[in-house]
């Protein structure tokens, strides 16, 4: 009985967690139901009038949805895999540092883009790429005509790409150098009297000592397929990248907030919610499949 009555006070501590997840986050999912109503501000959400898949029907017939949702795939593909690839080769080569005062001061400078906003890198990111930047500034000494890289759709998603990774790699690093604690030192011990290099040693001892880790990320990164980057995109992209840089999220502020079409913009964010939530479901038994990741 006395074990009962403290578990029961610890479920009483989860009360007011509860209660902010559900009047913050389960209640307004009720304003998804605006994607079937012809939504007027002056009668409210459920004094508007019903439309039914008219809105999702509408947003399958606008050119720009085909763009959108291309960007949207092109771009987050691209981040997930350079996600999964610089922070493993950052790890990796940062392992094989044996001075621990020069990997400290590494891991603090790169760690240091992660914790500044967007807003803020930017302004940064700006100035450096602008026609007289110091990256045009630096291809000017090689022979090269400045580039306009935030206005050039064939430069921009890349800019996107390069710029999170920028920001991200050194924190999302972490996993991996916390996985390569965890190999067994006789291994490399081991490998070296059988006369392995250090090329060996990766590729033997390093990189299955750290599979699945790198199966888990790879798994639990295709929740994140139609997730581009709203933050990031907003502070960067401008009217003349908008072929190549409007994603989901941005078109759903753009149109939702800034040309007050709000119906239009529900379906195309419920939409995304729905088949992002199949993809978090599909990570998540790839994850228990192949990495034997479980959350219960």
């Amino acid at each position: 009985m006395e074990n009962k009555k403290v578990q029961l006070h610890y479920h009483f501590m989860l009360l007011p967690g509860m209660l902010l997840l559900a009047v913050f986050h389960y209640y307004p999912m009720l304003g998804a139901v605006i994607a079937f109503k012809k939504f007027l501000p002056a009668k409210g959400i459920w004094g508007s009038p019903w439309v039914g898949l008219d809105n999702i029907k509408y947003m399958f017939q606008i050119s720009d949805s085909k763009v959108i949702f291309f960007n949207t795939v092109f771009i987050s593909l691209m981040k997930i895999a350079a996600h999964l690839i610089v922070p493993l080769a950052f790890a990796l080569l940062l392992n094989e540092l044996k001075m621990r005062t020069v990997k400290r001061w590494i891991q603090t400078i790169v760690y240091l883009p992660h914790f500044m906003s967007w807003v803020i890198l930017s302004v940064i990111l700006t100035q450096m790429l602008s026609l007289r930047g110091i990256v045009n500034q630096v291809l000017g000494l090689f022979g090269y005509e400045p580039i306009l890289f935030l206005g050039s759709n064939t430069w921009f998603p890349y800019v996107l790409v390069g710029s999170d990774v920028w920001r991200d790699f050194g924190f999302s690093a972490i996993v991996y150098l916390a996985a390569l604690t965890a190999i067994n030192p006789s291994l490399y011990e081991a490998a070296e009297i059988d006369g392995a290099n250090r090329w060996h040693k990766l590729i033997h001892v390093t990189l299955p000592g750290i599979s699945a880790t790198i199966i888990l990320l790879a798994t639990l990164s295709l929740e994140k397929v139609l997730s581009a980057g709203f933050d990031q995109i907003l502070n960067l992209y401008n009217p003349l990248v908008y072929a190549s840089g409007d994603v989901i999220d941005t078109y759903v502020y753009r149109v939702g907030l800034l040309h007050s079409q709000y119906g239009i913009a529900s379906a195309v964010g419920l939409m995304k919610s729905v088949i992002s939530f199949f993809l978090i479901v599909l990570s998540y038994q790839l994850a228990s499949r192949f990495a034997n990741y479980r959350i219960f």
